[in-house]
């Protein structure tokens, strides 16, 4: 067993890690109900203003829909990043030099949504 496998500090450091992939699946979850409620929001600001019945716009519900279930797919990844690194350095194989897509891959999905949501801004103003 190598200094790697026993330095609790290695461990711990991928315990922060996890939480805070953790609290980014929560985030994303909690923004996306957030956002899914926001169209009935304004469908009561709608029906106050016009004392008439107004459609829902269904696009917020659709996209807080998207960001709750990628909240809950980062966190299960995280989950499984977690164990899967452990299982690494317990058995003495991790590289320092394999890099991390996790981020890379959440960011990448969080621009495309972001893109996809002012481009729905900007057409249906």
């Amino acid at each position: 067993m190598n200094e790697q496998q026993k330095d609790p500090r290695v461990y711990l450091a991928l315990e922060r890690t996890l939480l805070a992939w953790i609290r980014t699946g929560l985030a994303m979850m909690g923004f996306g109900f957030v956002v899914a409620r926001f169209g009935l929001f304004l469908r009561e600001i709608q029906a106050v203003e016009r004392a008439a019945p107004v459609q829902s716009p269904q696009m917020s519900l659709w996209f807080g829909t998207a960001l709750v279930v990628m909240g809950v797919i980062v966190n299960v990844v995280a989950a499984m990043n977690h164990r899967h690194m452990v299982s690494k350095l317990r058995a003495g194989s991790w590289d320092i030099d394999q890099p991390g897509n996790s981020g890379v891959a959440v960011a990448l999905s969080l621009a495309c949504a972001g893109l996809v949501v002012a481009v729905y801004l900007l057409v249906f103003r």
